[in-house]
Parts: C-alpha cells; structure tokens; sequence
C-alpha cells in the first residue's frame, strides 16, 4: 500500500471585496488595458475577471419586456458615393439583448452593411 500525504495550509481562495472587483474590472476594460496582464498584476484568472464582467453585466441588465416582439424592417442600400464630411451620428441604430446597441455610420460601406445585418439574422 502507498502512502497519502496530506498537507494543510492556509487557504488558497481568497475573497475580493465588491470595490477591489471593480477596481481590477476597471483596470481591466479600460481603453488599451491587457486583460491578462491585469489578471497577473493581481493574482487572478483571467476567466474569473471575464465571469466578475458577465455578473455586473447580467446585474446592470435591464429586463426585455414580454410584448416587445422583435420586428423586422426593410433594409434599402444606395450606391457608393463619396461623403463631403465626416458625419459623426450613427444612420443605423440596432438593439440587441442586455440593453446592448450596435450603430451603424454613413461612411460604412454597403458591403459591410449588408454583411452585418445578415449577421445578425
């Protein structure tokens, strides 16, 4: 017969208050942050930073409401034309679940338009 060793230590699962998980969410989405480099400045699994972000998201989620049946409109694409000026204000303004939008931009092609929507069937 083999022999176990059993070795007790302190324990390894630490518990993260709610301020010290926003700080690292915080760090961790902030505009040209490394999600894993976050993750090895404090010790955390990067999934464990990626599951903090889905609870806060699910928790922050507005609910859908039951009647709001999703409808369908037609799309109509014009040809290519060069734009005089930038416009900053989205053309297209899709929502999508967990109060989520996507926008779409005069200056995007046709192509990729087309390519979104069908997507997004």
């Amino acid at each position: 017969m083999g022999q176990v060793a059993v070795y007790s230590d302190v324990e390894r699962r630490r518990r993260w208050s709610d301020d010290e998980r926003l700080r690292i969410l915080g760090e961790a989405f902030s505009p040209g942050a490394i999600v894993t480099q976050v993750a090895r400045r404090y010790d955390v699994s990067t999934a464990l930073i990626y599951t903090w972000r889905r609870k806060m998201l699910d928790a922050t989620a507005q609910p859908v409401p039951a009647s709001s049946d999703p409808g369908f409109v037609e799309a109509v694409m014009m040809a290519d034309r060069p734009s005089s000026h930038l416009n900053l204000a989205p053309v297209i303004v899709v929502d999508l679940a967990r109060g989520r939008h996507m926008s779409i931009f005069a200056s995007a092609s046709p192509a990729l338009v087309a390519a979104t929507l069908k997507a997004l069937r």
